[in-house]
């Protein structure tokens, strides 16, 4: 019963990021306004840092890692975060906002339960099957069912492009955190992949400081930043990595279908956006999917409990 208990927590721990992440999308729309996209990621990640290795030594006692993780730590942060944030950003920018979120998102955990087995011991196993068909389908209605519709015309295939490799090498990134995971704590792998990606992402926001007016800023840019950093990667990415090794990466990422379903309810409440009765069905159905794919089977409750 521990055990299960356990796996709840994770899996609320899972929700609770995705709807975090989701809700960012409001706020870095105010972001925006007064930051360059790339200066506000690396604000995210840069901030972030210092209270990495503060809660990694007094947690763990120290903060270091060996040189051959401290290279593939180095990858996946070039690539994880670095690369990751800038496809973010273009895909946005060269094709619509349906596409990027529908390219961008489903793929994703279908990525991940393929590759699964070539970092971890996890199997794509029915279960997660049908729930992903059922998720998928709740999530598109979420984000085609806003009016915006997919488009598929050649002016968006760069940014289609992009936004499709998100999903490709955002859960590669994922996978790749799971063995290191298994050597040293989600909270060290996080704090070394988010301070390499950091470090690589800070040349391309050379020209964006002289843009800000430092001085000016308000509590509403203040906030921002406070929930970008604190809430959306610190808080985020060390609750996400633990609860991803719990329970395993193929069912992890299905909660990533939270981001757009939480993105629209942000997007109701903070920017009067409409939400129409499709997303709503989406939703259910997408929830569905997802309550499918984190229950146990009884008989493997049982078992558990026996042991």
């Amino acid at each position: 019963m521990n055990k299960m208990a356990n796996k709840g927590w994770a899996y609320a721990g899972l929700a609770g990021v995705a709807a975090i992440w989701g809700i960012n999308f409001g706020v870095s729309r105010l972001a925006m306004d007064t930051f360059d996209p790339v200066l506000f990621a690396f604000l995210r990640f840069g901030l972030a840092v210092p209270f990495f290795f503060l809660v990694l030594y007094l947690k763990e006692g120290s903060v270091g890692v060996s040189p051959r993780a401290a290279v593939k730590l180095a990858l996946i942060g070039l690539f994880g975060v670095t690369l990751l944030e800038i496809l973010v950003m273009y895909s946005i920018k060269y094709t619509t906002l349906a596409n990027a979120s529908l390219l961008n998102v489903a793929p994703w955990p279908i990525f991940a339960a393929l590759f699964a087995p070539l970092f971890t011991k996890e199997s794509f196993t029915r279960r997660i099957a049908v729930g992903g068909i059922i998720a998928i389908a709740g999530v598109s209605l979420v984000i085609l069912g806003g009016g915006e519709g997919l488009s598929l015309s050649s002016d968006n295939m760069k940014g289609n492009l992009m936004a499709f490799s998100i999903s490709l090498i955002g859960a590669l990134f994922n996978l790749s955190c799971m063995p290191l995971m298994k050597q040293y704590s989600a909270l060290r792998v996080t704090t070394w992949f988010s301070t390499f990606g950091a470090l690589f992402m800070f040349p391309i926001t050379i020209g964006s400081w002289g843009k800000v007016d430092w001085t000016g800023l308000s509590g509403t840019e203040y906030s921002v930043v406070a929930f970008g950093v604190l809430l959306c990667t610190f808080i985020s990415f060390i609750t996400w990595n633990a609860a991803m090794y719990r329970v395993g990466a193929a069912r992890s990422n299905f909660f990533r279908y939270v981001v757009p379903a939480a993105a629209v309810i942000t997007g109701y409440i903070m920017f009067d956006e409409q939400i129409t009765g499709w997303q709503i069905g989406g939703g259910v159905v997408m929830a569905a999917g997802l309550i499918w794919i984190s229950s146990e089977r009884k008989a493997a409750a049982a078992e558990s409990s026996a042991q």
